[in-house]
């Protein structure tokens, strides 16, 4: 089974995200922050099932976007991670990239640019 990990400490992000992104065949995880999101990617990988893409805000609590994406990439070098930010400043995406982030989205989001970026890193 093929996960797609939504971290974003805003319910209300995470529900439009997951209802934009609903397909079959994948299930759509929760994560309120960076650290929350690192021990469901590592139970999941646990129970021999596979993160496909991960969704992550910038700004959150306890564990930032930024520092998730720097702790992630020590366990999966190759998984995409499109972030999805209010942040548009340059020194942001810059850091965001050489974290190794794939994508980079604004909030508000529309949910047909989302799919299409998704799609686009998931070929």
């Amino acid at each position: 089974m093929k996960h797609i990990m939504v971290i974003d400490d805003s319910a209300t992000i995470r529900m439009s995200v997951e209802y934009a992104l609903k397909r079959p065949g994948f299930l759509m995880n929760h994560a309120v922050n960076g650290s929350d999101a690192l021990e469901k990617v590592k139970n999941i990988k646990n129970k021999g099932e596979d993160v496909a893409l991960c969704i992550v805000d910038i700004n959150m609590p306890v564990m930032d976007g930024i520092t998730f994406i720097d702790e992630f990439r020590r366990l999966d070098k190759y998984t995409p991670v499109l972030i999805l930010t209010t942040e548009s400043e340059e020194e942001k995406i810059k850091a965001g990239k050489k974290a190794g982030a794939s994508a980079w989205i604004v909030k508000p989001f529309k949910d047909q640019e989302m799919i299409n970026v998704v799609q686009r890193l998931m070929r």
